[in-house]
């Protein structure tokens, strides 16, 4: 189930959408269906068409104060912010852009918001290496959080299993959390966690969308723009999937 989950969006991102559509035309020897391949890929790689997409993923949330939210239960870090990197002798690891979301949970535990720090441990079927949790937790303790404080979900492919996973520590139906995430994330995260039963306050992180003067480049294709675009097809057929769902 977890490759239909990762492969259905590939299938449907604006890169494939254009291949089909010019292998069509090709096939068929049509210039008009090979062009409207072509004006798709440029219109989904175009940087301003890109960052209106992104900012409707973010624009239910914004950047909140550590100090302005309200103390629950449990913090819940999700995972999705390190990547397996082989060295000669071993493997080590490294953040990517959204280290955010388990520094936003250390300064959040700091902050005495919760009892205890939870976090997921993602692990793919393909990934090598320790779940991402389990670095988490080194990582937390090194920055200053007790041990005693931290708890680790069961191995998880997915936000639903985050989500069982974490009801299963919590151990009751009253408990809340806040819930760390990317604000791209948190409306989809945000549904399951409560379609588990678990009460939520959002604490979102990892904005895509910084304010910034529109120029010339904004209007020049880009590798780039044409990830952020297949980022937005993939986020909003995993809304979908779970808005049929619950």
């Amino acid at each position: 189930m977890i490759y239909l989950h990762k492969i259905l969006p590939l299938l449907v991102s604006p890169l494939s959408i254009v291949l089909i559509i010019i292998l069509i035309g090709t096939f068929f020897k049509s210039k008009k269906i090979s062009l409207l391949g072509l004006l798709i890929l440029i219109f989904c790689s175009v940087p301003i068409i890109s960052n209106k997409l992104i900012f409707y993923l973010e624009k239910d949330y914004s950047l909140q104060s550590v100090k302005d939210v309200t103390k629950a239960d449990a913090i819940v870090v999700l995972s999705g912010m390190i990547s397996t990197i082989k060295t000669k002798e071993k493997l080590s690891y490294e953040f990517n852009g959204s280290i955010d979301r388990i520094l936003s949970g250390i300064d959040l535990i700091k902050k005495d918001k919760a009892s205890f720090l939870i976090l997921t441990n993602g692990k793919m079927p393909w990934s090598v290496g320790i779940p991402e949790g389990e670095y988490l937790k080194d990582f937390s303790i090194k920055y200053g959080i007790p041990e005693d404080r931290i708890l680790l979900t069961d191995n998880v492919q997915n936000t639903d299993q985050e989500a069982i996973s974490v009801k299963k520590l919590l151990k009751t139906n009253e408990a809340n959390i806040i819930l760390v995430t990317s604000a791209f994330h948190m409306p989809r995260a945000k549904k399951v966690f409560e379609a588990a039963n678990i009460k939520v306050i959002p604490f979102a992180v990892d904005f895509k969308t910084p304010i910034k003067k529109i120029t010339i480049i904004d209007f020049i294709p880009s590798a780039n723009s044409l990830k952020d675009t297949s980022h937005f097809f993939r986020e909003m057929i995993g809304r979908l999937y779970y808005n049929l769902k619950y």
